[in-house]
């Protein structure tokens, strides 16, 4: 199984990953990394494993239009199965859905639809379930459709919330919940056990 990873900040899941593959928990190579964020610590963390890197933006390919198609030329000759959106902070392009569709898959540090759509990323996200009172948070993993957070349902994972939680403990714990049914779940598709589809 070969992937390509978008990442825009961290790259702690994009880690977690690399890892798994290192380790041969994953039957899979890291193909390609690509950030709209020349300084992110996924391009870093991407660099020091040895992995391929793209800087690929609206700034350094003319618009959102040219970053699209930028992106698909550089899938495309990675020669990739799936491409993973792991803390990607744009929206998929038309010619990404377009040739992709239904081998986009995103994670979310939720349990969609709750605390999904435009605006709930990262510590956002945590923050809203803790002001919640919910009782319960997660993980989800899901193809990639035409808007944020949407696209059929993979997988999910959830995971405990205490009353006495802070924002930060939520987001450690779901987190963790995060990379493990990430690399669980890719194991799950790469075995065949698992075949998501796109509705």
């Amino acid at each position: 199984m070969r992937l390509a990873v978008l990442a825009s900040h961290e790259g702690s899941t994009l880690q977690a990953l690399i890892d798994a593959c290192a380790a041969k928990d994953l039957d899979a190579s890291i193909a390609l990394v690509i950030s709209n964020n020349s300084q992110s610590g996924a391009m870093q963390r991407a660099e020091q494993a040895g992995i391929p890197t793209q800087h690929i933006s609206s700034k350094t390919h003319d618009g959102d239009v040219g970053a699209d198609q930028a992106m698909v030329d550089a899938v495309n000759h990675a020669k990739v199965d799936w491409v993973l959106l792991l803390g990607y902070m744009k929206k998929m392009g038309g010619q990404m859905l377009i040739q992709y569709g239904g081998r986009i898959i995103n994670t979310h540090p939720a349990l969609l639809p709750k605390f999904g759509g435009k605006g709930f990323f990262g510590r956002k996200v945590h923050e809203a379930v803790h002001a919640s009172g919910a009782k319960e948070s997660g993980a989800t993993l899901h193809l990639v459709g035409n808007d944020y957070d949407t696209g059929p349902v993979i997988a999910q994972t959830t995971v405990p919330v205490m009353s006495d939680d802070s924002v930060d403990a939520i987001e450690a714990r779901v987190k963790s919940a995060e990379r493990t049914l990430l690399v669980d779940t890719l194991r799950s598709i790469d075995e065949g056990r698992l075949k998501p589809e796109l509705l």
